[in-house]
């Protein structure tokens, strides 16, 4: 297996959705549909068992499953990371080392589910699972949803560890970008991952984005990025600015049903969720079914692929 090079960690990554049958058992079928149709929409890369892909909803063997369709799909055409995020760090690196086995490129590492470690305990969850794996990491600093903020002081310890080569950024502070620039110059490649606040992290630094939204709309994301990457800023803002109110569900507790139920609209996806998590009703689907359809009414790009 070819290692994922550091220059390959930059574009747009949609956190791909997990697809369900109607009896709730993974669709690996329609999972495969829903990927292969982001690559042929031009995303860069693909983030396999992340938050939208519903990790944690899923048993091991499930989780296996989804990562062979995801290589499979991809068949090399762009690189596959696969979310860690388990209970234990014992069960991370197993995990970790039978993505390795399955092919994928590289792993986005997730603080340990629940606990909230002290700062030599984080470190040694990551330290753990770097040096059981070949595999690059991008360690995902997401302190409003996890409770845990992956600090200066954790990275740089983790810095000592070769495979560990990017950061994916979250914290809705966008100085962070700019304080880790400063702290660690290039030794990390940075990934803004937070939807709404995405455009400022690329212009603080950030060299991709990995999107929840795009699993619904990957032609305007790819073209927010190709705009800047273009230094046709007022393209990018244009854009944003049309995408922003989508990018606000990625900030909210029900992103995951919210993103697949745009999924559903667009003709990308099923909005099916395994529980705890249920498919939104009432007023919250209403407003969110609102959106969407009055984004997809004035996208400023053309259809992607159905």
């Amino acid at each position: 297996m070819k290692l994922l090079e550091r220059n390959a960690w930059k574009g747009v990554y949609p956190a791909a959705t997990t697809q369900f049958a109607e009896d709730l058992s993974v669709d690996i079928g329609a999972t495969r549909h829903v990927l292969d149709n982001l690559i042929r929409d031009g995303v860069h890369g693909l983030i396999s068992l992340g938050t939208c892909g519903e990790n944690n909803s899923l048993e091991a063997d499930e989780k296996r499953a989804v990562l062979t369709a995801a290589v499979e799909v991809s068949a090399g055409r762009v690189p596959v990371i696969s979310g860690v995020s388990e209970m234990t760090t014992a069960r991370a690196v197993r995990f970790a080392q039978d993505a390795e086995a399955l092919g994928v490129d590289g792993l986005m590492v997730l603080p340990a589910m629940v606990y909230v470690p002290t700062l030599d305990e984080l470190v040694a969850h990551f330290t753990a699972v770097a040096q059981a794996t070949r595999l690059p990491i991008m360690i995902y600093n997401n302190p409003t949803a996890y409770r845990v903020s992956v600090g200066m002081d954790a990275l740089e310890r983790l810095a000592e560890l070769p495979n560990i080569v990017a950061v994916k950024e979250s914290a809705p502070d966008t100085r962070r970008f700019t304080d880790l620039i400063n702290a660690f110059g290039d030794r990390f490649v940075l990934m803004a991952g937070l939807d709404d606040v995405a455009l400022e992290g690329l212009i603080l630094g950030a060299e991709g984005w990995i999107s929840g939204l795009t699993s619904a709309f990957p032609a305007e994301s790819v073209a927010l990025y190709d705009a800047f990457v273009a230094g046709d800023l007022p393209r990018a803002l244009e854009i944003y600015r049309w995408f922003m109110p989508l990018l606000h569900l990625d900030a909210e507790h029900d992103l995951v049903q919210s993103i697949k139920l745009s999924e559903q609209i667009m003709g990308r996806g099923s909005e099916r969720v395994r529980p705890p998590r249920l498919p939104l009703t009432g007023a919250r689907r209403a407003q969110v079914e609102a959106m969407v359809r009055q984004a997809a009414a004035v996208r400023p790009t053309g259809g992607g692929a159905g």
